[in-house]
């Protein structure tokens, strides 16, 4: 069985709701000093910065090669108990890494006492076992150093002394702290000092996996080790989410086996629970990392809150996602993601691509021809990333200047490409790469194209955003069905998203991949406002954009309006050349009988077709993005 780390410190903060129970029984065995030892909060930040992220655990993703190192417990460990704080020290980094424990000791009631008081939660933990005997288990005996404390020293910092235990030399570290510095405001700083000394490694086995993505390791954990992982970042989720006034009531869950249990939280009920309207979605944890605006395309902005640890964790996640989508070291990338007003695309793009061994070229939106020509001839850049919406028309007119402009790798997010345009691209400028990522303003990646699958469909990021389908009512709908798309993101404590419908609309399929992800996959569908709702029909607009494709259409806005009894649907379309405004209006009311109006209605259905040329549809000043449906009616 796989242990998490999550679940000690879920264990560790479960004790404040037992204070009465653990401060007796360090009482009763004179061992008061000890309970600075048992901040859960102080041990969570020593291990993530050891783990390089508790999230990814049992995997540390290497940015710089794509591959993976596994953290691996050491077995049964034996600790022999001379000093407690050095024993509980050596109990707590044990049970982190998944080892069973023994402890040999002369006060076996004190150590059986605290493993009944951590396993009250029920969280599963590894055994812990005490006595006076050698363990009957064969064990990895771990010797830990003693911690001393000195107050009063003039600067802090640790410094090691050499002092006598047992009849043996052994190492003491001293703790020296500022003047008015009392143990117990020192002590929890000993996890720092643990996680960069040389004894902590016996307690795990570290095995580098070289030509191993994150991806591939996850699915070669098969099913049963994918929903132990998965299972355990959502019973860790739930629990940093009852911080929350909004989830305080939150039951408990043991797993993704209990998730519908759990309400789904809709926009409108996100929007009133963020800020800046309410604080209900607020842990009260000290202010860190970073704040992001939505663009508001389709709704008014949003504040999306970061902790420190939520931000390192998305970018943790999206190297190795980048890398799927086919970037490589020595890329040379154009960043055309829009940023400024607090939008995310270019913040959170320049941290990750900061860590990866690309050359890159953070333009944002206000890349111009001149800039995209001199980056292309002078540092010869091969790879662009952006929205659609953005980058074509800047690539055709740069293309039209320069007419062996190359590109060899094309990355785009925020709406779809029409296949039309992907053509273009891979005919006019040589493009062996063009994949897309999808993401949510509020959680980050959702889902990614590796260079074998095309369309609509993306590999999902679960570990990240845990991604369901439901229907209308909110009930789970089986694989294969289209539905709105919920996701719950496993990865952000502060701000928590717990079964949130984004406002789009897929289907899961499952697909045996060439790139070693294989499992569920997400056939991408378009926004929930794409279902258009005409009269008593309905259509969708990623049908109406794909029938156009004939016509050469990057892009299509649909209008729907009501006059008197009269409803008009308008459809604008963006295209390099103007397409033939009447030639699309018959081949859509040919194409699609529910244009041509409900016979049992009596009200009149106009459709209205206008041709644009690139770049004259409106843009969202923030996002960039075109909104795709716009309904004025009451």
């Amino acid at each position: 069985m796989i242990h998490f780390p999550s679940d000690l410190l879920l264990a560790l903060g479960s004790l404040d709701r037992q204070r009465p129970d653990w401060e007796g029984l360090l009482a009763s065995h004179q061992l008061t000093d000890l309970a600075p030892l048992l901040d859960a909060e102080a041990f969570q930040e020593a291990l993530d910065a050891l783990l390089d992220g508790v999230a990814q655990y049992p995997f540390q993703a290497h940015p710089h090669s794509n591959d993976v190192s596994e953290w691996l417990p050491a077995g049964s460990v034996l600790l022999e108990d001379g000093v407690a704080a050095s024993t509980l020290r050596g109990l707590i980094w044990a049970l982190a890494f998944g080892n069973e424990v023994y402890i040999r000791s002369q006060r076996p009631a004190f150590w059986l006492g605290l493993a009944a008081l951590l396993n009250a939660g029920g969280w599963p933990l590894p055994r812990i076992d005490s006595g006076t005997a050698a363990a009957s288990t064969p064990a990895v005996a771990v010797s830990v150093p003693v911690l001393a404390l000195e107050d009063g020293s003039p600067a802090d910092g640790w410094r090691e002394i050499a002092a006598p235990a047992g009849g043996e030399a052994e190492r003491q570290l001293v703790l020296a702290g500022a003047a008015q510095a009392s143990p117990a405001d020192c002590l929890p700083r000993v996890w720092q000092l643990d996680s960069h000394d040389v004894w902590l490694g016996q307690l795990y086995r570290r095995r580098h996996r070289p030509g191993v993505t994150l991806a591939r390791a996850r699915a070669e954990q098969g099913e049963e080790g994918s929903r132990a992982r998965l299972d355990a970042k959502l019973r860790y989720l739930v629990q940093q989410a009852k911080r929350t006034p909004h989830y305080l009531a939150l039951p408990d869950i043991q797993g993704a086996q209990s998730l519908r249990e759990l309400p789904i939280l809709d926009k409108a009920a996100l929007e009133a629970q963020s800020l800046p309207f309410s604080r209900n979605l607020c842990s009260g944890a000290a202010p860190s990392g970073e704040v992001l605006r939505s663009g508001a395309t389709s709704s008014q902005p949003r504040y999306i809150v970061y902790s420190q640890t939520d931000w390192n964790n998305m970018i943790r996640e999206a190297i190795p996602l980048f890398y799927s989508l086919g970037l490589r070291r020595g890329d040379k990338l154009i960043n055309t993601l829009y940023g400024g007003a607090m939008y995310g695309g270019l913040t959170t793009t320049i941290c990750e691509f900061s860590r990866m061994p690309l050359e890159t070229y953070s333009t944002g939106q206000a890349i111009t021809l001149d800039t995209l020509l001199m980056l292309t001839d002078c540092f010869q850049a091969n790879a662009i990333i952006g929205i659609p919406a953005l980058i074509l028309p800047l690539l055709r007119e740069a293309k039209a200047q320069r007419p062996q402009l190359r590109l060899e790798k094309i990355l785009y997010g925020g709406t779809p490409m029409a296949e039309v345009d992907k053509q273009w691209l891979r005919e006019e400028l040589g493009a062996q790469i063009i994949t897309s990522v999808l993401a949510a303003n509020d959680g980050a990646q959702i889902g990614y194209q590796c260079g074998y699958l095309k369309g609509s469909l993306h590999h999902l990021c679960d570990d990240y955003n845990l991604l369901e389908i439901v229907d209308d009512d909110g009930q789970p709908l089986p694989d294969g069905q289209p539905g709105h798309i919920l996701i719950t993101s496993l990865q952000k404590q502060e701000g928590p998203l717990i079964r949130y419908r984004i406002g789009d609309y897929g289907r899961i399929v499952h697909e045996d991949c060439a790139c070693g992800a294989s499992g569920r996959v997400l056939d991408y569908i378009g926004r929930s406002d794409g279902l258009i709702k005409i009269q008593t029909n309905t259509v969708l607009y990623s049908e109406l954009l794909e029938s156009l494709q004939p016509f050469g259409v990057s892009l299509l806005q649909v209008e729907i309006a009501s006059v008197a009894r009269c409803e008009s649907l308008i459809l604008r379309t963006e295209s390099p050349q103007r397409a033939d405004a009447d030639a699309m209006r018959l081949h859509l009311l040919e194409r699609f009988e529910t244009l041509r109006g409900d016979a049992d209605i009596n009200a009149q259905l106009e459709v209205i077709v206008e041709s644009l040329g690139e770049g004259e549809l409106p843009r969202n000043s923030v996002s960039g993005k075109v909104k795709p449906v716009i309904d004025t009616r009451v």
